[in-house]
């Protein structure tokens, strides 16, 4: 048997699996690292989070990632060089990752990549009949094998694809394995650059489960911060948008959209959500001349709308589930506050509260898809469409 295929087939009967996680999101702040040790699989899974840190990138490399991120027109060479060049610069990462951990290379199992998203293209979005559904994260996997001397799982999305599914939202695995629990319904809501949410049936029944995109999370807010306020990333706070006034005028056409009406589920990203879909919601809406807060004000009201029309589609709002966050955009006070207030029936929290820290919980779940591609079978979510009863993941060896 080939040394490494023995070595993967050992990992996979070990009674604990020390795996990393990783995620670099539409944000590009940096790479999350979480370091998990994962006990059994499927329904049986136990998982716990070591590690974590989010590794900062570079100006001068975020913004050469930048240069092709959800471009049509992307250069196709800078797209070849970067999906090289990402997968050695995150190998790097997470080496200075274990040393100031004071861990070993040879403790670590497998490493689970996510890879960084450059171009999301399902077919509700690209509108080309005669092409599937279509998703593109670059940072070759066996290049961090490679430059780590670690097996790494990669390309998780493309498998979701093949099966049927958009390539996203992936939460819905992760979060029917670790966060359901019976007798409580819950959903599960992650605003990241886009928002999407799992809800979990308290009867745990997985054929029940619900996982979609449901708008813009922090993408456009996060764009136009960039855009007007140079070294910014982000509106820290939400200060400047707090200072700002709704523009219902612009928020109604922001919401003007077929993407809201497609039934769930359906996913989406900054190649529909960008500052061209501001401005011309802005001409529509004769809103041009709206102030920098104010249309930071209305771009969170829009994110937060997303967000409760999708929940209350989804559940009665008599016996509104229990709401665990995570994501970037649960650190916005604004945006919260809304979603409270719209939902006064429910219950706030982040997955701190089931002992995950909020800020690593998309490494997690990347760590625990590769767990059960090593160690566990499909789940079986029935016969619906957007969640195959697949595992995921390619496997790159290190020699």
């Amino acid at each position: 048997m080939n040394r490494n295929i023995a070595k993967l087939y050992q990992i996979a009967q070990k009674t604990e699996r020390k795996i990393i996680g990783l995620m670099s999101g539409t944000s590009m702040d940096g790479l999350d690292i979480a370091l998990c040790a994962c006990k059994n699989s499927g329904s049986e899974t136990e998982i716990k989070l070591l590690n974590f840190i989010t590794m900062p990138y570079q100006d001068d490399f975020r913004a050469d990632v930048k240069s092709i991120f959800s471009r049509k027109d992307a250069d196709l060479e800078k797209v070849c060089l970067l999906n090289e060049l990402i997968g050695v610069k995150h190998a790097e990462l997470i080496v200075q990752a274990l040393n100031r951990w004071n861990i070993s290379v040879d403790e670590i199992d497998v490493i689970a990549s996510h890879g960084q998203t450059i171009f999301h293209a399902p077919k509700s979005l690209h509108g080309h009949d005669d092409y599937p559904n279509a998703t593109l994260q670059i940072g070759d996997g066996d290049h961090i094998a490679v430059n780590t001397g670690i097996i790494t799982l990669s390309d998780f999305r493309q498998k979701h694809l093949a099966a049927g599914g958009e390539g996203a939202p992936l939460a819905v695995y992760g979060d029917y394995l670790i966060f359901s629990k019976a007798d409580e319904d819950r959903i599960m809501l992650n605003i990241g650059g886009i928002a999407n949410f799992t809800y979990l049936p308290g009867d745990k029944d997985a054929a029940k489960v619900f996982s979609t995109d449901v708008g813009p999370g922090n993408t456009l807010l996060d764009q136009f911060i960039q855009r007007k306020y140079p070294g910014e990333y982000y509106d820290k706070d939400g200060l400047k948008a707090k200072s700002g006034t709704l523009s219902q005028e612009l928020l109604k056409e922001l919401l003007n959209n077929d993407f809201f009406v497609i039934d769930f589920p359906k996913t989406t990203g900054p190649e529909l959500f960008n500052l061209k879909y501001l401005q011309n919601a802005q001409e529509r809406s004769n809103t041009l001349n709206l102030s920098n807060e104010d249309i930071l004000a209305t771009l969170c009201h829009f994110s937060a709308r997303g967000i409760i029309d999708a929940i209350e589609k989804t559940v009665k709002l008599s016996a509104m589930p229990k709401i665990f966050m995570s994501g970037g955009g649960m650190h916005n006070p604004l945006l919260v506050d809304i979603l409270k207030s719209a939902l006064p029936n429910a219950s706030f929290n982040t997955t701190q509260a089931l002992e995950i820290d909020p800020d690593a919980k998309e490494a997690v779940l990347f760590a625990l898809l590769a767990n059960e591609t090593l160690a566990g079978n499909p789940i079986d979510f029935g016969k619906r469409e957007g969640v195959p009863s697949v595992c995921m993941g390619k496997i790159s060896f290190p020699q």
